[in-house]
C-alpha cells in the first residue's frame, strides 16, 4: 500500500448496524412527521413526496476528507483487468421494499441453501438476517434511509463470511423518487460515462464486501458507481465495484493491482464508461 495514496481500510461489513432493524415477518418503522402518521396514506404521491424529502445520502465514514492529490507520472499495468466472472456462485436473492414513515422495509427473496443474508446500503451494512427455515418474510428495515440509495443483498451458504461462503452480490437496487425500490442503474444506466480520478492500492484479503481482493474488483463511491456495476477504467481494464475507502469520495476510483504496480499508477484522471454485466 503507496502511504501517499492509500488511507487506512476498515470492513464495514463486519460492524455492529445501529441504524437498522431486522425482524421476520413483521415490519419495525419510524415516523418522520405526524401528519404522516395520523393520515396511515401508503399512496404513491405520498411516498413521492417523502422520498423527495430525505436527506442526501452521506458518505460512508463522516467526517474523513481526502489530502489533495494531483496527476502523477504513470506506468502502464503488465496486464489488463478482464471482467470478473461471478456466474459459477449462487445467483443472488432479489430485493423489494418501499418507503414508509420515514424508513425503508426491505424484503429479501430466500435462496436455496443460504443460511444467512446481507443487506447494504451504498456500500454500509443495514442488516443481517440469520435463515435457519422460517416461513414468514425475510425483511430489513432500514430506519436512516436517503435520496437515490442503492441497496444490494448477498446470499451467504455457511457462517465464516469468507469469499468462498458468497453467492453472488445482488445487481444495485434504487429507491427512485417514487419511494420504491427497483432493480437497476438508477441514474448511472449502462453507457454512462464519467470523468474521475482513479488511484490504485494493493491490500490483500477480503474487500468490504466481503469478495477477496483481485485484479478486476475495484472500489468505488457507491452512492456514484454502485457495488455490483461493471464499469470500463482506460489503462486498466474493467473493473467491478465491490469495495470502499475513506479516501474513495464523489468521483474517486481505486483499482486494484498487485505489488508495485499500485505505486506506479499513481493518480490519473480517466473517464470510466458503466457496462452491462458481460456475464
Amino acid at each position: 500500500m503507496h502511504a501517499l495514496f492509500r488511507a487506512a481500510r476498515i470492513r464495514p461489513w463486519l460492524l455492529a448496524t445501529g441504524t437498522a432493524a431486522i425482524a421476520v415477518g413483521a415490519t419495525v418503522l419510524t415516523p418522520i412527521a405526524a401528519a404522516q402518521a395520523a393520515t396511515g396514506s401508503s399512496a404513491p404521491a405520498t411516498k413521492s413526496h417523502a422520498a423527495s424529502s430525505l436527506p442526501a445520502c452521506p458518505f460512508w465514514d463522516a467526517g474523513v476528507t481526502p489530502p489533495t492529490r494531483t496527476v502523477s507520472p504513470w506506468t502502464p499495468p503488465s496486464q489488463t483487468a478482464a471482467a470478473v466472472n461471478f456466474s459459477n456462485r449462487p445467483a443472488a436473492p432479489t430485493l423489494s421494499g418501499s418507503l414508509s414513515n420515514g424508513s425503508v422495509t426491505i424484503t429479501v427473496s430466500p435462496v436455496p441453501n443460504a443460511v444467512a443474508y446481507r443487506v447494504w446500503r451504498d456500500g454500509v451494512a443495514v442488516g443481517y438476517i440469520s435463515y435457519w427455515g422460517q416461513t414468514g418474510p425475510l425483511t430489513v428495515t432500514d430506519t436512516s434511509p436517503c435520496q437515490g440509495a442503492y441497496y444490494d443483498v448477498v446470499a451467504m451458504y455457511d457462517t465464516s463470511e469468507s469469499d468462498a461462503s458468497l453467492g453472488q452480490i445482488s445487481v444495485p437496487y434504487w429507491l427512485g423518487s417514487n419511494g420504491t425500490l427497483a432493480a437497476g442503474p438508477g441514474d448511472v444506466p449502462v453507457g454512462t460515462q464519467i470523468p474521475v480520478m482513479v488511484t490504485s492500492y494493493n491490500d490483500v484479503g477480503q474487500t468490504a464486501s466481503g469478495l477477496n481482493s483481485q485484479l478486476g474488483v475495484c472500489a468505488t463511491d457507491p452512492r456514484v458507481i454502485p457495488w455490483g456495476t461493471y464499469f470500463t477504467v482506460p489503462g486498466y481494464g474493467t473493473c467491478y465495484a465491490a469495495d470502499i475507502g475513506a479516501w474513495i469520495q464523489n468521483d474517486t476510483v481505486d483499482v486494484w493491482l498487485p505489488g508495485v504496480q499500485a505505486s506506479n499508477w499513481g493518480v490519473q484522471d480517466r473517464t470510466v464508461t458503466v457496462i452491462a454485466n458481460p456475464y
